[in-house]
């Protein structure tokens, strides 16, 4: 049998709690809160991401549990392969590559398109075409693709450096936005007053409220980097789910926060029907001067830059462990002779997330909503591999090494089940106030195509394959063991 790669073990707990909350909040919590109250208004968004949180730890249970038994990197692709085996590995693992490359590709995005907003004759040179109506410029390609780069080269010097950075990059972000309330609240023309009505007129508060607990997969996707870094953390891989659940109530609380100041500016109805490229960044010029987009500007980078450093981190774990199962080519599981960092991953997803901007923000957009049901799926994935190790009570079928009692584990376990089943429904079936657009439904239907074709190819392979041997590659021992409470 092969010696198996492994990690270093050099991430500390604030700097894992930093990478959840800093993928988490991305660009969105800065660009679209104006569109968010169009669709449920101010009050209905943030009952919507609390709800959406809430159903985040349910399935969190699930992630806290498998992490702690199974501290590797891969997290739902491993945790597939544990409770349902090695298809089903490569399907939870096909699903989320393409869901975390795409948002790195978005967050470079969204950071050219500041660029644009605060420097428009700097971006606006070059025309190159248009793709769905966005003027593609070649200054626009190069920041994204200078910006990928660097943190791709941040990412391939080490862990302790991208994960010392994303904790400064969090503190920083969290105190822009601290200051941005604090500057907006003091401003004798904004206030409270202007918040109303708290949902749009035109719907009912339990549609508007759904229609953001739908996104919440995307919202609060980032908490699950954490289990993709289980092989390096520089601490007991329990207190995981303690960092997590604290990421997500602070995720929702600074979602929350930026609504709150983007609403108190001026009444949101009339922001909405102004239909500016950025609203949230046009306001706060208009009320607070360039100070104000300064201040709104270095918490959209921040948050750019944790979902960058982020999602580069997973998506690089992620193919690390897929190639170290023999799933894909072996390069990607080699290590940097002197960083020992997963750097082929790293490079491939920084290239692939290059080519992005290439094909204009509104074909991303439909690739990345898209992406939203692989990261679902994942979800589903965790939280069934939970529910087949706790047990109700013990039994016949009861495996001291395989199960453990826990009753209202296993209740919460099929809890978030469920949640993702009604996360999935909400973006697939028509109708929905989620449901998927023609185009990134074609592009969904593409993926899985690619995939199967992808699995036809490699399956023979794959099966080959010894069990012990391949339970080695992927948990780091022979035998399907869980780690028992203390």
């Amino acid at each position: 049998m092969k010696k198996r790669e492994a990690l270093t073990k050099t991430l500390k707990p604030h700097w894992v709690w930093a990478i959840a909350l800093g993928s988490a909040i991305g660009w969105g919590a800065f660009v679209q809160p104006i569109n968010w109250m169009s669709t449920a208004g101010p009050l209905g968004v943030i009952i919507g991401f609390f709800i959406g949180a809430l159903l985040m730890i349910l399935i969190a249970v699930s992630y806290g549990f498998l992490i702690k038994s199974f501290p590797v990197s891969g997290g739902e692709f491993a945790y597939a392969y544990v409770s349902l085996g090695r298809t089903h590995a490569f399907i939870s693992g096909w699903f989320l590559t393409l869901g975390y490359i795409c948002i790195v590709a978005l967050n470079a995005s969204a950071f050219a398109l500041m660029i644009k907003f605060i420097f428009p004759r700097l971006i606006e040179n070059i025309p190159l075409y248009q793709i769905a109506g966005w003027d593609v410029y070649l200054t626009e390609i190069l920041v994204a693709a200078i910006l990928l780069a660097l943190f791709g080269f941040f990412n391939i010097r080490g862990t302790t450096l991208s994960g010392s950075m994303q904790f400064v990059f969090c503190i920083v972000m969290i105190a822009a936005i601290f200051i941005l309330l604090l500057l907006v609240g003091i401003q004798p023309s904004a206030g409270f007053s202007n918040i109303t009505p708290m949902f749009p007129p035109e719907t009912t508060a339990i549609a508007a409220i759904i229609s953001i607990v739908a996104i919440a997969p995307w919202a609060y996707v980032g908490f699950d980097n954490v289990p993709q870094a289980a092989e390096e953390f520089d601490f007991p891989s329990h207190k995981a789910f303690r960092l997590i659940v604290f990421a997500i109530l602070a995720a929702a609380t600074l979602y929350s926060l930026m609504i709150i100041a983007t609403s108190m500016i001026r009444p949101w109805e009339g922001v909405v029907e102004e239909n500016h490229i950025w609203g949230t960044g046009y306001i706060v010029e208009e009320l607070l001067g360039p100070l104000g987009l300064a201040i709104l500007a270095v918490a959209l980078t921040m948050g750019i830059f944790t979902g960058l450093n982020g999602f580069i981190i997973s998506s690089s774990r992620l193919l690390f462990a897929m190639s170290r199962a023999k799933i894909i080519p072996e390069g990607f599981s080699k290590l940097h002779p002197k960083y020992k960092t997963p750097y082929w991953g790293i490079i491939f997803a920084v290239i692939v997330a290059m080519l992005s901007p290439w094909f204009g923000r509104e074909a991303l957009m439909w690739v990345v909503d898209m992406s939203s049901i692989g990261v679902t799926i994942a979800y589903f994935y965790t939280c069934y591999a939970a529910s087949t190790l706790f047990k109700m009570k013990k039994d016949h079928t009861f495996n001291e090494k395989k199960h453990i009692e826990a009753p209202r584990k296993k209740i919460i376990a099929i809890l978030g089940m469920i949640a993702s089943i009604i996360f999935l429904g909400l973006l697939l079936i028509p109708g929905s106030p989620a449901f998927l657009g023609v185009e990134s439904r074609i592009a969904l239907v593409a993926w899985i195509i690619l995939g199967i074709i992808f699995y036809l190819i490699k399956r023979k392979d794959f099966k080959k394959i010894p069990e012990k041997e391949l339970n080695y590659y992927i948990l780091g021992k022979e035998e399907i063991e869980i780690e028992k409470d203390e």
